[in-house]
């Protein structure tokens, strides 16, 4: 990783375009391809344009004095056609998932030509949740050892598919299952119609399929035990030529993180009307202890991340090696933090976990369509509230509730309660955890309603 400054020299406006770009004297292009679909992207691409945050950040003055600025955001599915964009000179700067990156990285090292650098994060889950696998919601599958000598459904090259692969070696499971290559929409749709056994994918396509009733997942990505997050590269000959203009889009980011940070209900309203993602979904990842933390800095738990990703990809897909020392490059993003008043060292020190009954968090919540969110001191007393919604006829757009053992943040439908004889409840994502629950403190597992539609966990 690079923590040295660069000092740039050199004409800023030589007659000379960039590889593929189409800058010039008077012209220079912002283009960024992003994923609006996926939570963690969200700070890198829809929010900068919907409130035009780059906008305010670019320099104007020097040098910049006569520049006109040419932003061009392009939305994509996935990570590859952004590389590929990129690869092109169409693009300058991309957004995606940990495994799209590394390919990325090395894809553009191996032309010998030009290269990228990775310069910033825009969200993520250090325990790895947001990738996570998915099985129709009445199915009797409970486990990954219930997939033995089925199929699952996962985009191949993802965070999802490499997890994918862990979980089912870690299980003794490699071989047993079929694994097929599926977009996002394509297995959503699947899992939907009960067209195959099980779907494995990255944010936030487990829990929309939860909201929406037609799955149930099975396994977490924390289970896995490796760090999910997406970031962003730029092209090294842009970055070395323009800095200021990579300095401008990294304190936009920051700004944006900041904007859903300190209003999550808000950010998630304002992003459902942009993306089509569900509010209350979004509003799950971006929440106090939600899936997603925004927080640009380039821990080191993200290289390590990336090396073991890089291995998995060479030896499953024969990517081609990547220089790490090289492609990491933290000095943009050092002087974004500098430029907005914040300190990158102590961004570094702070790793946001979820905890097990965590004081600082209430344990249960309920977005009510005409009140808001309205926080409860306890499971059993939102379980009570949302029921006696039911029964009015209130409409509730969501509930949320923390897994008991992991304190993974979930939908209240999606979760199977153990409820003591004393009536304290605790809140599990897995059958099993619930079961294993009620074993040693008695009691019986239920969920939060009756009625299939307000309650997955409990559908088969």
């Amino acid at each position: 990783m690079r923590y040295s400054r660069k000092m740039f020299a050199g004409c800023l406006f030589s007659s000379m375009a960039l590889a593929g770009g189409v800058v010039s004297a008077d012209e220079i292009r912002v283009g960024i391809g992003h994923q609006s679909m996926v939570t963690n992207t969200v700070s890198g691409g829809i929010v900068l344009e919907k409130l035009g945050l780059i906008e305010k950040h670019l320099p104007t003055d020097g040098d910049y004095a006569n520049v006109e600025y040419n932003i061009v955001f392009r939305d994509y599915d996935s990570g590859p056609p952004i590389t590929n964009q990129m690869l092109a000179g169409n693009l300058e700067f991309g957004v995606m998932g940990d495994y799209p990156l590394i390919v990325n990285g090395s894809r553009f090292q191996d032309t010998g030509r030009v290269e990228t650098r990775f310069i910033a994060i825009t969200g993520y889950n250090y325990q790895g949740t947001g990738n996570g696998i998915v099985v129709p919601v009445a199915s009797p599958v409970h486990s990954l050892d219930d997939l033995a000598g089925k199929r699952i459904s996962t985009p191949v090259g993802s965070a999802a598919w490499g997890m994918t692969l862990k979980a089912l070696r870690d299980a003794g499971l490699d071989g047993d299952i079929d694994i097929i290559d599926q977009s996002p929409p394509v297995g959503v749709a699947n899992i939907a119609g009960n067209r195959i056994d099980a779907h494995a994918d990255f944010g936030p396509w487990s829990e929309v399929m939860e909201f929406r009733g037609t799955g149930r997942k099975i396994f977490d990505g924390s289970e896995a035990q490796v760090p999910t997050f997406h970031g962003i590269v730029v092209r090294e000959d842009y970055a070395e030529k323009y800095p200021e203009v990579v300095e401008a889009v990294l304190k936009a980011t920051l700004e944006a993180q900041k904007w859903i940070d300190e209003d999550p209900m808000r950010a998630a309203t304002e992003l459902a009307e942009w993306t089509g993602v569900a509010k209350e979904v979004l509003y799950l990842y971006l929440s106090d202890g939600g899936i997603t933390t925004m927080d640009a800095s380039i821990k080191t738990a993200w290289v390590e991340a990336l090396e073991y990703d890089h291995q998995l990809l060479q030896n499953e897909m024969n990517i081609p090696d990547l220089d790490f020392g090289a492609w990491v490059d933290d000095q943009y993003i050092r002087m974004a933090y500098e430029a907005m008043g914040l300190d990158y060292e102590k961004a570094l020190d702070v790793m946001v976990t979820p905890v097990a009954n965590d004081p600082a968090l209430s344990p249960a919540k309920i977005w009510f369509a005409d009140e808001g969110i309205v926080e409860f001191d306890s499971l059993a007393e939102m379980v009570a509230a949302y029921r006696e919604a039911e029964e009015a006829g209130r409409e509730i757009n969501a509930s949320y509730v923390y897994d008991h053992g992991t304190g993974m943040k979930m939908f209240g439908k999606a979760a199977f309660f153990a409820e003591t004889g004393d009536g304290e409840m605790a809140a599990f994502m897995k059958l099993a955890d619930s079961l294993s629950h009620i074993d040693e403190h008695g009691g019986q597992v239920v969920a939060i309603s009756d009625h299939v539609g307000e309650a997955i966990a409990m559908a088969d």
